[in-house]
């Protein structure tokens, strides 16, 4: 569904990514763990068509999102670390921006809420910023997309509310959607992902379907030896 083939990145003088290669498949929930600055942010904003490769390609279900085409940005959902937030309830925002995705579940959206104890008819601008980080991953969730990019979205969620957005994400899986899930905080992601991408110095380091392996994996021990050698 997303595949990137000698993509080539970087912000002026400091280079990101040197011939990344990176294929990601229908029905898996992708971790992709990194530290602070490696990248992550800006691998999910290029699949999102926010930002574009200096060389090489990025194709996402068979499209460049570069081009920015309706029927591709229908199709994916990008929930950056901080979201802008019109002035509005939880109610208004589906009311305003659901009829961007045609599979969107206004159902789905309001039990999400629920799970989350988020009151629908509350001001946005006036919730905390954990209660509004809620709101918009209860969105993101329920527009039901194909492909679901989401970066840290657990900063700001306290330990329930965490336990909670596993439950949802893992039920919110299928077999023709694909959801990659950027975060430095490992631990959050204990036990939800299927498969772990770690990104450090510009390449995908490590790479492992977690399904397929035997025994259960300390992910903060593994990332601190990708990172660390």
């Amino acid at each position: 569904m997303i595949n990137l083939t000698n993509v080539r990145f970087g912000y002026g003088k400091r280079r990101l990514y040197e011939n990344l290669n990176l294929n990601l498949h229908a029905g898996h929930l992708y971790g992709l763990l990194g530290q602070n600055g490696a990248g992550k942010s800006s691998l999910l904003k290029m699949m999102a068509g926010l930002v574009f490769p200096e060389s090489g390609q990025c194709r996402v279900l068979d499209k460049e999102p570069r081009h920015r085409q309706p029927s591709l940005l229908r199709q994916v959902y990008f929930l950056p670390e901080e979201s802008y937030v019109p002035p509005g309830s939880a109610t208004r925002f589906m009311q305003t921006y659901a009829s961007f995705y045609p599979d969107f579940d206004a159902k789905l959206y309001q039990n999400y809420l629920h799970a989350f104890k988020v009151e629908a008819d509350q001001a946005l601008e006036k919730m905390s910023n954990g209660q509004r980080k809620k709101a918009l991953i209860s969105f993101a969730l329920a527009a039901n997309t194909p492909v679901l990019l989401m970066d840290e979205p657990t900063n700001g969620l306290d330990i329930p509310s965490k336990r909670t957005f596993r439950q949802l994400v893992a039920g919110a899986l299928s077999a023709q959607r694909v959801v990659v899930i950027s975060t430095h905080q490992v631990r959050d992601l204990d036990r939800l992902i299927d498969y772990i991408l770690v990104l450090h110095d510009g390449h995908i380091r490590h790479e492992q379907n977690l399904v397929e392996t035997s025994q259960q994996l300390d992910l903060e021990l593994l990332f601190d030896q990708v990172v660390n050698h």
